[in-house]
């Protein structure tokens, strides 16, 4: 948008807009925020309704958080399979130390063999603390990380609609025909 603070946006101006924005952006369309202004500009120009502009912008910034919410489907799916993981391992652990158990009790009096069988039964159960503690760990890591990038690209698409409604839909003015 041009600086000057008397510049109006019609649809006149808006090729003009447009056509400067193309000249500073390769393919404008390859970014969120020079995508939603060209597309609400390519609307003024074509069919002239600055009313439409405020719905296509609308539009298109819920159109890109519905696309930024469906980007972390495979991350979200991770998420819930890492604990599934650790658990498994639980089990697995939990399994062997029972089964181990078994033996301990077979071996009745013989300390060396109720000896030896403790120590299977107590790496098993070892095994499925530890599987569960770096399941959890990770997926908590994971958490945040996940949760720190949709809070910064949420910030993203405030600030873009910011831009929007203060450069293109607060510069719009009604044509006198």
């Amino acid at each position: 948008m041009p600086q000057d603070p008397e510049f109006v946006l019609t649809s006149a101006s808006a090729k003009e807009v447009r056509d400067r924005m193309c000249m500073m952006v390769d393919n404008p369309h390859y970014f969120v925020l020079f995508n939603r202004i060209d597309l609400a500009l390519a609307n003024l120009h074509n069919i002239g309704q600055a009313s439409d502009v405020t719905a296509i912008l609308k539009i298109q910034a819920e159109s890109d958080e519905a696309q930024i919410a469906s980007s972390y489907g495979i991350v979200q799916g991770f998420m819930w399979g890492i604990p599934v993981l650790g658990f498994i391992g639980t089990v697995l652990g939990l399994s062997q130390a029972i089964g181990a158990f078994t033996d301990t009790l077979q071996a009745g009096g013989d300390l060396a063999a109720i000896r030896a069988s403790l120590k299977t039964v107590t790496g098993g159960l070892a095994t499925a603390f530890e599987t569960t503690l770096v399941a959890l760990v990770c997926a908590l890591i994971l958490q945040m990380l996940v949760s720190f990038l949709q809070s910064a690209e949420s910030q993203f698409l405030d600030d873009c609609n910011d831009v929007c409604h203060k450069h293109v839909a607060g510069k719009l003015r009604l044509e006198s025909r």
